[in-house]
């Protein structure tokens, strides 16, 4: 029996070995939001700790994904970007869809399509291995975090209360905004978590 069990438990760890690595802790509203270290589209690398004393936006993002298109296409994420970056705000879009899936550009084509989207967030990183992605448990695109001046997560979850590919943005209640304006003003989030919708990032 001893033997059977030692063979059942070497197979058990082989077949462990073998699995996907997948992170076991995700972001928690309220916990400081996890460290990560990523590179730029301009080869610069971007650190979260760098971050400290600042609000943060992370934008996970794929051009391709229709909920992204009409966000984009609407002008309704040019807008927020363009707002909070204005108000010191640090926004970060984030691509993690892996090598040869849709949503994986190389750095130049990746700033070809900020510039014809006109999309202005501070920076934008490749995270073509999706460990950053895992770390925070982005499902969708977009899917968003709000990180305060001390690291800590006030918020993640949908850009907005409309969750459909279709529809003008402008008529949606802005979770990130909400978030945003209550925490800058001092104020506690109010609305600190929700279900993320749109495409399933591309791990």
């Amino acid at each position: 029996m001893k033997r059977i069990r030692s063979g059942a438990s070497a197979a058990l760890l082989a077949a462990l070995a073998l699995m996907p690595r997948v992170a076991l802790a995700e972001a928690v509203i309220g916990k400081p939001a996890p460290a990560f270290s990523l590179p730029d589209t301009n080869g610069h690398t971007v650190t979260l700790a760098e971050q400290q004393g600042k609000w943060v936006v992370l934008e996970w993002t794929n051009p391709e994904c229709p909920f992204v298109k009409k966000q984009y296409g609407k002008g309704n994420m040019q807008k927020l970007q363009e707002t909070y970056t204005g108000k010191g705000v640090t926004w970060l879009s984030i691509g993690s869809s892996a090598p040869g899936k849709e949503g994986n550009y190389p750095p130049a084509r990746w700033n070809e399509i900020q510039k014809e989207r006109n999309a202005h967030p501070t920076a934008t990183l490749l995270d073509p291995d999706g460990a950053v992605g895992r770390s925070y448990g982005a499902k969708t695109t977009p899917h968003m975090f709000v990180i305060d001046p001390t690291g800590t997560l006030v918020y993640q979850g949908a850009i907005d209360d409309h969750s459909s590919p279709f529809g003008d943005p402008a008529d949606a209640k802005n979770h990130v905004a909400a978030a945003l304006d209550e925490g800058i003003s001092g104020k506690p989030v109010t609305t600190a978590s929700t279900k993320p919708y749109g495409c399933s990032v591309k791990y």
